[in-house]
């Protein structure tokens, strides 16, 4: 039996709660969705890949809550930092299969599941990247991280990641000061957004970094 038994429910969920977020991503799209969460409940009883294990609990903790920034994703390319299982660079990925998306991670039961989910979804805009994030090399519009790290730890392992007119959303919970406080220089806070995401019930915002030279640039024009 299929891991999804009822899977009519949870596509009226994922329908709804990308109504509510503002999307109309298609037919097709909502089946990739929830294939790759029927994907993620399979791998998950071996390699313990998310804490969330009831299905429609994945649907909003996981899908909802990382559609929720797609409207602040920039350009034609997304590093997602720490992917874990995938999250959020492959419902990312699914909602946008026009730009290029490289999901990295140095734990190879997470790369091998993310590989996995590529080949069996079909995600031929997805690259998988076994490596540590200050190894990774390349520059990208976007960079998307969740769960991975502190700010400053995620930009003083990254940074170099980010593209010189790029955006970097840092997905977080509640929000601490001095987090903010402690950007590197070279960055800077553009902004912080809070994120309704449908059915949640909990505290959640994208940090939206910049290169300062690029802000400067732009405050002065």
């Amino acid at each position: 039996m299929s891991p999804l038994s009822d899977r009519a429910s949870l596509y009226a969920h994922l329908h709804a709660g990308t109504a509510a977020l503002g999307m109309a991503p298609s037919a097709q799209a909502h089946d990739q969705l929830l294939d790759y969460v029927e994907l993620l409940l399979r791998w998950n009883a071996s390699y313990n890949l998310t804490a969330v294990r009831d299905p429609l609990d994945m649907v909003t903790r996981h899908l909802l809550d990382c559609l929720a920034v797609a409207p602040f994703v920039q350009g034609d390319s997304l590093a997602d930092l720490g992917s874990g299982a995938g999250l959020p660079g492959i419902p990312l990925a699914i909602l946008t299969p026009a730009r290029e998306h490289v999901l990295i991670d140095s734990n190879g039961k997470k790369t091998r599941f993310l590989r996995e989910a590529v080949r069996a979804l079909g995600l031929n805009n997805v690259r998988i990247e076994q490596a540590r994030v200050e190894d990774t090399r390349g520059q990208f519009d976007c960079i998307t991280a969740r769960a991975f790290a502190t700010l400053k730890d995620m930009l003083a392992l990254g940074g170099h990641l980010l593209a010189p007119d790029g955006i970097w959303l840092a997905m977080k919970g509640l929000l601490k000061e001095d987090e903010i406080l402690a950007v590197p220089a070279g960055f800077q806070v553009a902004d912080v957004r809070p994120l309704a995401v449908p059915g949640l019930g909990a505290a959640r915002h994208v940090i939206i970094v910049r290169r300062a030279q690029l802000l400067a640039q732009e405050h002065a024009a």
